[in-house]
């Protein structure tokens, strides 16, 4: 079975800085996936360490420094309701905030290692509101101005297909990441009325953009969501750590065709003992037994994962199974 690590702050580790130095420096940045890259010979690369900060530092917001290795978030919104948000000027991708430097970044990547799938992060509407607002704003909102939030949404996923352009315009890949929108922070019938008609949106002009359905990365507890998130037209999703992971599998099995990586719990990977890493696979291997596309993830790989356990989780999964259908 293929194993897919998801590598953002962890590549900050591997050329010993911290992640706000790596996110903050374009040659820092290519220096640390090419590091992971030469590492762990994971796929896809997804160029990027605070990967949900991009657009809402183009737009404005400001990102604070953590200590440490903490990863940077936002420190001060730009609005103070979501009603705000449709007015903000639109981004341009060749010019505002991160976005020029994680393009090229992408792009020398890319040059430099033509076998790799190399994908630029691209935050889905909810997301993006939760950093524009602060999340609990969000979801207050979400209770007492529901029209607006839906509104807001709507505009903000409208205003995602310019960066999607711009990333295959470039020549790479998208991969959308959506977690901000799980439940409990979000409860199913909310994600159904008020989050999906702005994520189906962009899903389907995303993958009309890139000439294929992208993946769509939701972490959490996705499984009472799962069919809704499903009829966005995305043929790659996440069975994460933190969900009811047979449920979820038992939901996948009406829809065979679809891509499945499901997660492993990422702790076991910052630990010395191998066997709880091992143990965690073969949970993942039984789980997925009777289905064809699935491959192992490690969910987000922490800072501290320790390159030793993680390559030889790696070669312990390639050893349990079958292959993997890749979009």
């Amino acid at each position: 079975m293929d194993f897919a690590p998801a590598v953002y702050e962890h590549a900050a580790r591997l050329i010993n800085k911290t992640p706000w130095e790596v996110s903050r420096s374009g040659s820092l940045l290519y220096d640390a996936h090419s590091e992971a890259f030469r590492c762990y010979r994971h796929s896809p690369v997804v160029i990027g360490i605070d990967i949900y900060n991009i657009e809402a530092e183009a737009y404005g917001a400001i990102i604070g420094e953590p200590e440490g290795a903490g990863v940077p978030a936002v420190s001060r919104p730009v609005c103070t309701s979501t009603n705000d948000i449709p007015s903000l000027k639109q981004y341009n991708p060749s010019v505002d905030g991160r976005m020029p430097m994680v393009l090229e970044t992408a792009k020398r990547f890319a040059a430099a290692h033509p076998d790799a799938d190399v994908r630029v992060p691209v935050s889905g509407p909810f997301s993006i509101a939760a950093a524009l607002v602060g999340l609990n704003t969000l979801l207050c909102e979400a209770v007492t101005d529901p029209d607006d939030v839906r509104k807001a949404l709507v505009h903000l996923a409208a205003a995602q297909e310019e960066f999607c352009r711009a990333i295959v315009n470039a020549g790479l890949g998208v991969s959308l990441f959506e977690s901000a929108a799980t439940p409990p922070l979000l409860s199913p019938d909310d994600f159904r009325g008020m989050e999906l008609p702005a994520l189906a949106g962009l899903i389907a002009a995303a993958s009309a953009t890139a000439g294929k359905p992208v993946p769509c990365i939701i972490g959490g507890n996705t499984a009472p969501i799962v069919e809704s998130l499903l009829e966005t037209g995305t043929m790659y999703v996440i069975c994460p750590s933190e969900t009811d992971q047979a449920l979820f599998m038992k939901t996948m099995e009406r829809y065979p065709d679809v891509v499945v990586r499901v997660n492993m719990d990422p702790k076991v990977l910052t630990l010395a003992d191998i066997w709880k890493a091992f143990e965690e696979i073969d949970r993942i291997v039984e789980l997925s037994a009777v289905r064809q596309h699935t491959c192992i993830g490690t969910g987000v790989l922490p800072y501290e994962a320790i390159p030793a356990t993680v390559l030889k989780a790696r070669d312990y999964a390639l050893t349990r199974g079958r292959g993997i259908k890749r979009l």
